[in-house]
C-alpha cells in the first residue's frame, strides 16, 4: 500500500546534507525541551496550565488570569510543537533518501512516537498534580527521546569519519560507562523528587526517601562515571587512529566535571533556581556525551546498512583495526 511518504519518495529526493541538518535540529530541540521543563519546575509553573491538553477549561492557550506561571507552562508545551516539526522534517528527509535506509526511517519514527508519549506523560503529570514519580517518569521519557535523536544524528553523520575498530577493553569500558551514566541519571530523579523543591512551595508532594542518602549515592555514581571516563581516555591514548574516540571521551570528561561542579555548588547554596535548571540541562548533555562515546568507540555497533548509509552521506569509510602503540 502506497503512503504519502512513499508517493513523495517516488518523485523527489532530499540530499544527505539536508538529512544531517534535520537530525541536528531534532537533537538540539530535544535537549532544549529538557531545559524548558527544568524552567517550568524551578519557577513553580508545573500547574501554570491547570488542565490538559487545553491550558485551562475553554482555552487551549494561556490567559492573562494565569499570569507568568501559565505563560511559562504554555511556552513549554508550545516547544513540543517545535519538536514535532523538527522530528517531522527528519522523518521526511530520511524517507526521501536514495537509496532508502530502513534502519534510519525506523529511528526517525521512534522519535515521533516518543514525542507523543512525552506529551501524554506531561499531561498525566498535570492531572496527577505533580506526583513526583510521574514527574520523574516524564524526565526519563525525555531522556529516551534524547537517546533516539542522538542515535539518528550519529547514523546520519557516521560516514564523515573512518570506522576504526578499537581494542576490546575500550569497547567494554564504553558500554559500562553508558550503563553507569543511565543509573546516575535515574538516581538523580530520586534526588530531585525527594529533596527540597527549588522554586515551588512545600505543598508539592515529595518522594519518601532520605535526601541525604540518595544525594550521597548520586555523588558516588557521578564520581564513578568520571573515573570510567578517565580510564577509557587513558586506554584510548595508547591506540593509534583513535583520535575521534579520544576527543569524544575528553569532551565527556569535561562535561561531567562541569556537571559535578554545578551540582555541588547548587547543593551548598540552597538550590538556586537557575543552577537547578542548568543542572537538568547538564544531565541531558552528559547523556548525549555518553552515547557519543559509546558510538564512536564501537563504530560497528549499528553495522546494519553501514555501507549504504555511508554512500548516502557521500562518504565511503574503511573499517580498520587500530594497533596499540
Amino acid at each position: 500500500m502506497q503512503t504519502p511518504l512513499s508517493w513523495a519518495a517516488d518523485r523527489w529526493t532530499i540530499s544527505a546534507r539536508a538529512l544531517r541538518w534535520a537530525t541536528t535540529a531534532a537533537l538540539v530541540v530535544s535537549i532544549f525541551i529538557v531545559l524548558s521543563g527544568g524552567i517550568v519546575r524551578v519557577t513553580g509553573s508545573g500547574l501554570g496550565c491547570p488542565t490538559w491538553p487545553a491550558c485551562e477549561t475553554g482555552s487551549l492557550t494561556t490567559t492573562p488570569e494565569l499570569g507568568i506561571h501559565g505563560l511559562i507552562e504554555f511556552t513549554n508545551r508550545a516547544l513540543t510543537g517545535v519538536l514535532i516539526a523538527a522530528v517531522g522534517w527528519v522523518i521526511i528527509a530520511a524517507r526521501l533518501q536514495k537509496p532508502r535506509v530502513r534502519a534510519m526511517t525506523r529511528l526517525t519514527w521512534s522519535q515521533f512516537w516518543l514525542v507523543v508519549a512525552n506529551a501524554v506523560a506531561g499531561g498525566i503529570t498535570v492531572l496527577a498534580q505533580l506526583n513526583p514519580y510521574i514527574v520523574a517518569f516524564h524526565f526519563v521519557m525525555a531522556i529516551a527521546l534524547l537517546t533516539t535523536t542522538t542515535l539518528t544524528w550519529h547514523r546520519a553523520h557516521r560516514g564523515q569519519s573512518a570506522a576504526v575498530r578499537l581494542p576490546a577493553p575500550a569497547r567494554v569500558l564504553s558500554v559500562v560507562l553508558v550503563a553507569v551514566t543511565i543509573v546516575l541519571i535515574l538516581v538523580g530523579t530520586l534526588v530531585s523528587g525527594t529533596g527540597p523543591h527549588s522554586g515551588d512551595s512545600a505543598d508539592v508532594p515529595r518522594m519518601q526517601f532520605d535526601w541525604g542518602d540518595v544525594t550521597v549515592l548520586h555523588g558516588i555514581l557521578g564520581s564513578l562515571t568520571l573515573v570510567l571516563g578517565i580510564v577509557l581516555f587513558a586506554v584510548l591514548a595508547r591506540v593509534a587512529g583513535a583520535q575521534l574516540a579520544r576527543r569524544r571521551t575528553l569532551t565527556f570528561i569535561v562535561v561531567v566535571l562541569a556537571q559535578a561542579a554545578l551540582g555541588l555548588i547548587q547543593a551548598l547554596t540552597g538550590l538556586p533556581e537557575a543552577l537547578v535548571a542548568l543542572h537538568l540541562l547538564g544531565a541531558a548533555l552528559v547523556w548525549v556525551g555518553a552515547l557519543r562515546v559509546l558510538l564512536d568507540v564501537n563504530p560497528t555497533l549499528f553495522s546494519v546498512d553501514q555501507t549504504v548509509t555511508s554512500e548516502v552521506a557521500g562518504y565511503r569509510p574503511e573499517t580498520i583495526s587500530a594497533p596499540v602503540e
